[in-house]
């Protein structure tokens, strides 16, 4: 069970090392076209690990309070988002396309940008870390499979968001292995989130059905917040469209057929 959830913890941190490395292989500056492909496909597979993976076990797990039993997700999820709007107010926006800003970064403006993403990435952590602490302690609604497929789908949103970070830090003027590590360490706080939220189980497992909302909701406002109006404005923006049906529709599958 250890080796388990360790490497469930460990699969987003390593989707988002695999995105920051992609400056050694590629331009200072992600393609357009690609850059929304990404996008795209990574807005697809969030909105349906949140549906599935997240909210329909939530309610699942609520359905003693009969007619009542969307609250707790209703709940959770109004707070999730309005945490990250909290969390947006307080951080400067990532937005792909205005990060690079003039041919050297500053020391200020490389450590906002860090920290903008890192703290945009607890709420993922702390959803992988709910749903593994429901899968060990037994819930009927939660299976490892799908466990899992919430890991790896918020591993694949995670590797455009390293390359947000590495990319346009080498395009500043930072060294490739230096905006490689930037990136890796923006993802380090998931697993150390994922765990301390699984340490917490006699605390989280009562509430639950609330945290499953609250990380649909945190993650439903990256989604709405940052990644569609990116994928949309501007060229390019049917691939986006095309690669966010093919994102929905494999996480789809894969939490039915893992779950």
């Amino acid at each position: 069970m250890v080796g388990i959830i360790a490497r469930g913890l460990l699969i987003p941190f390593l989707g988002t090392s695999l995105g920051a490395c992609c400056v050694f292989f590629m331009k200072k500056e992600l393609n357009p076209k690609l850059q929304r492909a990404l996008i795209g496909f990574a807005s697809g597979v969030m909105v349906a690990a949140s549906v599935w993976s997240l909210l329909i076990p939530a309610m699942e797990q609520s359905e003693h309070l009969g007619k009542f039993s969307f609250a707790p997700a209703v709940i959770g999820f109004c707070l999730g988002m309005a945490f990250l709007l909290i969390l947006d107010n307080v951080t400067p926006h990532m937005h792909l396309n205005n990060v690079v800003e003039g041919p050297k970064a500053n020391l200020r403006k490389t450590t906002m940008m860090v920290l903008a993403v890192t703290l945009h990435n607890i709420p993922e952590g702390m959803a992988v870390g709910v749903v593994y602490a429901g899968w060990a302690t037994g819930n009927v609604n939660i299976s490892a499979s799908g466990a899992l497929a919430l890991a790896l789908g918020i591993a694949i949103q995670n590797f455009p968001e390293g390359a947000i970070i590495s990319m346009p830090l080498h395009g500043n003027g930072e060294s490739k292995g230096k905006a490689a590590w930037y990136g890796i360490l923006s993802g380090v706080v998931e697993p150390i989130a994922g765990l301390v939220t699984i340490l917490l189980t006699r605390v989280v497992i009562p509430i639950l059905p609330y945290l499953l909302g609250f990380a649909a909701g945190a993650m439903f406002y990256v989604v709405v917040e940052e990644l569609i109006p990116e994928m949309s404005e501007g060229e390019h923006s049917n691939v986006a469209t095309i690669l966010f049906m093919l994102g929905f529709s494999l996480m789809l599958a894969l939490d039915v057929a893992l779950g």
